[in-house]
Parts: structure tokens; sequence; C-alpha cells
């Protein structure tokens, strides 16, 4: 009778484990859609801003410099028309004196350089005067945006409608670049210090 009880025990004891192992999985589905469209990006003057040198002494102190603006032409052309958007890559994350702009490297060991950020200008969708619009949330809702910031898509709308990403064949664009050196004061010039900011602006298919 011991035995018998002690055999069953062991059953339940093994049924428990069982049961619990099973409610400890979790499903995994990969998923995607491989498209036969694709879009190619290209950017005037081999997308180079150069600012040249810079007198240490010709930066303002206390405040921060503004430097020149530049303008570089953007062209996207697609195989067809569709929904696409370009996400922002600084390729001097953290390096910026604003968190949502593109950083300048550092100089002295880790002090921040400055910072630049990029304005649309004169949008064109297939022949067809546009507005810029963006989205914080990977593409499910756009608003209207006149400056583009790092972690948030840029898109097209049409001039009406800032709340729906225009699918395009051919979009056309002013990238203004703006850049500013933080206060001078901060910083030791007795060497040259580089300018180097770095971006990548990659095609997203929606």
């Amino acid at each position: 009778m011991n035995k018998s009880l002690n055999l069953v025990g062991v059953a339940l004891l093994l049924a428990s484990s069982t049961s619990a192992w099973a409610a400890s999985t979790v499903d995994l589905t990969v998923k995607g859609l491989i498209t036969p469209n694709a879009c190619t990006p290209a950017v005037s003057a081999g997308g180079m801003v150069d600012h040249g040198k810079i007198s240490a002494k010709d930066l303002v102190q206390n405040n921060p410099t503004t430097l020149p603006k530049a303008v570089l032409r953007l062209t996207i052309d697609c195989d067809a028309s569709i929904p696409f958007a370009l996400w922002p890559i600084d390729n001097r994350s953290g390096t910026a004196t604003s968190s949502s702009d593109f950083g300048l490297g550092l100089v002295n060991g880790n002090k921040k350089l400055g910072r630049y950020y990029l304005t649309p200008q004169n949008l064109v969708a297939d022949g067809t005067p546009a507005q810029p619009i963006a989205s914080a949330d990977g593409g499910r809702t756009w608003y209207s945006e006149r400056n583009w910031e790092l972690q948030t898509l840029w898109g097209a709308g049409t001039q009406d409608d800032a709340s729906t990403l225009l699918p395009i064949k051919s979009l056309v664009m002013d990238l203004e670049v703006s850049t500013q050196i933080a206060p001078a004061n901060q910083f030791d010039f007795s060497d040259e210090a580089p300018i180097d900011g770095s971006a990548t602006l990659e095609v997203v298919y929606l």
C-alpha cells in the first residue's frame, strides 16, 4: 500500500512538472515582405558640407557660433510609386549638444563640439509640391515637421494633408544644413580641432 501511494505521488509530481513547463513556453514569429521595388537616394556635392578653416578667435565665447548655412540637393528615385521614408542615423551619436540633432564629434577628449540639423525645403513629389512630414511611432501616424529630427521617420505628404505618407516614384528636395559650434570658452583650441559630423539617411519601405 505504501509503495502504491509512493508511485501515485511520483506520477502526480511528473504531471505537475510537465504542465508547469508547458505554461512557460512562448511563441516566436518571424515575418516580413520582400518587395520588387527599390529606391535610390543621391545627394549633391557628394553629401559634403565643408566649412573650411575657421579661426578660434572668430568663435563666440559665451554663446554658440552659427556657421553659414549650406544647401544640398537630395533626390530619391524609385522603380515604382511606393510609400517610403527616410531614417536618419547619426554616425557621431552622443556628441551633439542637442539630443534631437546630429553631432560634430568630440574635442579635448570628451567635450561636445556642437550640433547640426537638417531643414527640408522645396519638396517636389512626382512633379507636385509636397510638404515635409515626420513620424515618431514607426510610421503609424504622421505630422507636419519643419525641422526633421533624429529618432523620427522622415517623409512627404500633400500640401493639405500632413497625416498621410505619399506613395512616390520621384522625390526631390533641398536640405538646408545648419551648423552651430558650442560656446568657445569651454574648449582649448591651442591645437586644431576637426569639425567631424557624419550622418546616414536610410530609405525605409512602408
